[in-house]
């Protein structure tokens, strides 16, 4: 499944003549209770400069969920930028015993 982030040409860009797609693609997937939310996994194309933080705004996951956020098997800040390729997984606190 492939959603697009965004609208019109943001996505591109033009030197000369040439015009070139400078969006990303993403794979996005939601574990435990996030899956209520959405497609358990997803490619997402973003603009680039896309941050985590903006994916889980554009997800409509609520601020109030605390979200571990998982880019590439390695924990990642809200603003850390993406890169096209990478794998976004995102976690809501989990309790165990």
């Amino acid at each position: 499944m492939i959603l697009v982030f965004g609208s019109g040409l943001s996505g591109l860009g033009c030197r000369g003549d040439v015009w070139y797609n400078t969006g990303m693609k993403v794979k996005v997937k939601l574990f435990a209770s996030l899956r209520t939310l959405g497609p358990d996994e997803q490619v997402l194309e973003l603009p680039a400069g896309t941050t985590v933080d903006d994916v889980v705004h554009h997800l409509k996951i609520p601020e109030t969920i605390r979200l571990l956020k998982i880019v590439n098997g390695e924990h990642q800040p809200a603003d850390h930028p993406l890169k096209d390729g990478d794998d976004l997984a995102l976690f809501p606190p989990i309790a165990g015993g």
